[in-house]
């Protein structure tokens, strides 16, 4: 690959021993179907339609180590009765403490993490067992929506809209102790946070993004800056004076609904296919990236079948861009193509 621009620099990290392993050979999928931090089912089932759509397969044809891990099993409460505006407030808490016990166990054991939701809510247990294992990560966070919600600020209370909240250290004093989730404490920094792709953004969470200064890219800022411009904006807020791990938090919704009907809170406007790949190619490039979730695939909500297919199928393209496939082709190594007067000496053999 040839190596340009300001992006070369953050090439060959030097990271803590938990995170410096060789992630390039070895990747961990683990399915969370989880529904219950947002209203519509079927996002559970969005594990089962991306692994459907050949994502072993892809990642194993990139010479990868791939260990798939299945779903994980959550329990549901049948009495789970919302606390203050939120909903289903333990079931979600449990889920994600589950969850995060999974993604720290599998990144401690040296792998690069892929996780499938499920809904967003997730992200509070995937990141926070990310940090566990790497405390000193960066997260960019590729979503039509902010999801920074605080409990009070929710036009809505559900859950897929706040994990960020969950997480950032700037916003203690804006959360209140809300039932099943006194396992977790704010772990991030605003400064370690980038958004892209916004453009559905709640009057709190505006507030919020210019009080505490955060770095994002609204859809109009890559109209006017182009991809190229606002990913390496990124790269450089995230990494000039550190290179760390990054977790990746990817909601298919962040891409056009044309491209991705099948997702439950679609905005008109999204990434194109060329950006959303483009993103993930350049964090590949890096050599940084550590984990990353694909979320809020519903098969459910496809008007057709070819619809959830290709919302599937999206889905695991942004996943194998962020390992490395390439649109040169995958990159198999070939030591020697064969010559014509190899090929004329076999035939008489």
């Amino acid at each position: 690959m040839a190596l340009r621009g300001p992006l070369f620099r953050f090439l060959r990290p030097q990271l803590g021993q938990t995170c410096q392993q060789s992630r390039a050979q070895s990747v961990a999928v683990l399915g969370a179907p989880f529904s219950r931090g947002q209203k519509r089912r079927g996002v559970e089932h969005g594990p089962k339609a991306i692994r459907d759509a050949g994502l072993i397969d892809r990642l194993s044809g990139l010479d990868y180590s791939v260990h798939d891990f299945g779903d994980l099993n959550f329990h549901h409460l049948e009495k789970d009765e919302p606390y203050m505006d939120v909903k289903f407030p333990r079931s979600v808490g449990g889920a994600n403490k589950m969850l995060s016990g999974a993604v720290s166990r599998a990144i401690g054991a040296g792998h690069t993490l892929v996780m499938l939701g499920g809904d967003h809510s997730l992200a509070i247990g995937s990141v926070s067992g990310h940090a566990q294992q790497c405390p000193d990560l960066c997260l960019i966070w590729v979503d039509a929506h902010a999801d920074i919600n605080t409990p009070m600020s929710s036009p809505s209370g559900n859950l897929h809209g706040q994990p960020v909240a969950f997480m950032l250290k700037e916003l203690t004093d804006k959360m209140p102790d809300i039932p099943g989730f006194s396992w977790t404490k704010p772990f991030l920094s605003s400064s370690d946070l980038v958004y892209i792709g916004l453009r559905d953004v709640d009057p709190g969470e505006y507030h919020l993004l210019k009080n505490l200064g955060i770095q994002y890219f609204t859809m109009r800022d890559i109209d006017r800056l182009g991809i190229q411009r606002v990913m390496e904006v990124t790269l450089d807020h995230l990494l000039s004076r550190k290179q760390r791990p990054i977790h990746l938090s990817f909601d298919i919704d962040a891409f056009d609904p044309s491209l991705a009907p099948a997702t439950g809170t679609p905005v008109n406007g999204g990434l194109t296919y060329r950006e959303g790949i483009y993103i993930t190619e350049e964090i590949h490039n890096t050599g940084l990236l550590s984990a990353m979730d694909l979320v809020e695939v519903n098969p459910t909500l496809g008007a057709t079948r070819e619809a959830v297919e290709a919302t599937a199928s999206l889905a695991v393209d942004v996943i194998a861009s962020s390992l490395g496939q390439t649109r040169e082709g995958a990159p198999v190594s070939i030591l020697e193509i064969p010559s014509v007067k190899d090929d004329t000496e076999q035939l008489r053999l």
